[in-house]
C-alpha cells in the first residue's frame, strides 16, 4: 500500500487549492476583474504562483508515485514533502518579490527531479 504518497498527493492538491484562493482573494484586494488576468502587481504574481504550481504538477505527480511503486513508499512521500516545502517557500518568496522566488523554485525542482530520475532508473533496471 501506498498510503504516505496517496497522503502526499492530497497534501499536494490541498496546496494548489489554496493557490486558487490565493488567486481569488488577490482579485477583490486588487479590483482585478474576471477575465483580466493583469493588471496589478500582486495579482499577477498571485496568478503566476498559481500558474507555476500548475506546470509542476504533471511532472511531479506521476515521478512521486512511480517513485513510490517502484522504489519505496516513505522516501517518495518524504521527498513530496520537500517538494511542497519548495512550493511553499515559493509562494512566500514570490508573494513578496519575483526575485525572491529562486529558493523555493530551486527546492521544488531538485525534489521533482529526484523523483523523476529515481523512478526512471528504477524502471529501467527492471527492464534489464
Amino acid at each position: 500500500m501506498h498510503h504516505l504518497t496517496a497522503l502526499v498527493t492530497l497534501l499536494a492538491i490541498a496546496f494548489y487549492f489554496f493557490t486558487s484562493i490565493n488567486v481569488s482573494r488577490a482579485r477583490t484586494r486588487t479590483g482585478v476583474k474576471v477575465p483580466a488576468m493583469s493588471g496589478h502587481p500582486d495579482f499577477e504574481r498571485a496568478f503566476r504562483i498559481q500558474m507555476n504550481t500548475l506546470e509542476w504538477m504533471p511532472i511531479f505527480l506521476p515521478a512521486l508515485w512511480l517513485f513510490a511503486i517502484y522504489i519505496s513508499d516513505a522516501i517518495a512521500a518524504g521527498i513530496g514533502v520537500v517538494w511542497i516545502i519548495g512550493r511553499i517557500v515559493y509562494f512566500i518568496g514570490y508573494s513578496q518579490a519575483a526575485a525572491k522566488r529562486g529558493p523555493g523554485f530551486g527546492i521544488q525542482a531538485l525534489a521533482a527531479v529526484a523523483l523523476w530520475a529515481g523512478a526512471l532508473g528504477a524502471v529501467v533496471l527492471r527492464m534489464v
